[in-house]
């Protein structure tokens, strides 16, 4: 088993290399790509130290699978390059994402869909995977007629650039290319990626159209504003939910407790919810806050926490990546 792995040395990079080793997940080879900055730069991987590869390197080699986080650009470039060769893409970016005959993939949702793929699997934005990870089982369970979203995403979701500038700002410092327009320390900025002409950013975007796609469930009707708060890792979700069917609140607690990747934490009376500190460096998504919405029929309110840069992104490409070797799809 061939894999290569490119943006080795991005934060998502990193990540997906710790739990390549965490699932067991030993290649035969590893194939350490990055751009030309990174380039007599070493990974370690297991017992191995690994040399950083240029791209046409890994493509002579003919990975059997590759991990694909370097950007949007990278991926619409070397993607079709891979498959050309047999390799199957898993990408992190969000070149493919919007493309019909391209699954986009959380594995505890909807992973009967990666054996359509015709050689690109896409990994969803960070704020989907743990979005959707929570709401499937109640989806199938009473049906999901509308959703309020506010997010409060921490700059890791911006990459190495946005933990810089909160940093430097912490200290004082300037940042001569920062990644946001305004001061992140000390403060709110509810902007995430570009406006479109009727005012919606692209993470807004994203979230509507990557939660259909996944519950496949087009007529959802989806509204968020998506907001970049001075946490260091973790995002967290304000989600408002109207169902099409009535509910009781054991049966939400009931069926979240068996849904595969979330842990439920529920006792605000012994003030325990999910906080991104506690979710920090884990996989699994956490759910509480759990209450209904009494300005609506069949309404509920839930907070939802997840490591982004661990189950927003290389972790959910990972158990992507393990789903196609256990079931001998590659």
């Amino acid at each position: 088993m061939k894999i290569a792995l490119i943006g080795a040395t991005g934060l998502v990079g990193e990540k997906m290399l710790r739990v390549l080793e965490e699932q067991s997940i030993r290649a035969t080879t590893l194939l350490a790509v990055a751009s030309d900055r990174s380039l007599g730069k070493s990974i370690h991987y297991f017992d191995q130290e690994l040399s950083i590869i240029q791209a046409s390197e890994a493509l002579e080699a003919r990975p059997d699978i590759v991990l694909m986080s370097a950007g949007g650009n990278v991926s619409r470039k070397l993607a079709p390059l891979f498959v050309s060769q047999g390799s199957v893409v898993i990408d992190n970016s969000s070149a493919w994402r919007n493309d019909a005959a391209v699954p986009l993939v959380v594995p505890e949702v909807n992973a009967h869909t990666i054996s359509r793929h015709k050689g690109i699997i896409a990994n969803p934005n960070c704020s989907t995977i743990q979005l959707v990870t929570a709401l499937a089982c109640l989806h199938r369970a009473f049906g999901i007629k509308r959703l309020v979203i506010a997010t409060y995403q921490s700059v890791s979701g911006s990459g190495i650039k946005g933990l810089q500038q909160l940093e430097n700002e912490q200290n004082g410092f300037s940042t001569a290319t920062p990644a946001y327009p305004h001061p992140i320390h000390k403060n709110v900025i509810p902007h995430g990626g570009d406006f479109n002409a009727e005012g919606d950013t692209a993470e807004e975007e994203k979230l509507l159209f990557e939660t259909r796609k996944i519950l496949e469930a087009p007529t959802i009707a989806i509204t968020s504003t998506v907001v970049r708060v001075p946490v260091t890792g973790g995002h967290s979700m304000a989600v408002n939910i109207e169902f099409e069917k009535d509910f009781s609140l054991d049966a939400i607690s009931q069926l979240l407790k068996q849904a595969p990747g979330i842990v439920l934490q529920d006792d605000p009376q012994q003030n325990i919810y999910p906080m991104p500190i506690d979710a920090a460096d884990k996989d699994a998504v956490f759910v509480g806050r759990i209450r209904r919405d009494k300005s609506i029929a069949s309404g509920l309110n839930m907070w939802i926490v997840a490591d982004n840069l661990r189950k927003g992104a290389a972790t959910n490409a990972v158990q992507i990546a393990k789903f196609l070797i256990e079931n001998k799809l590659v």
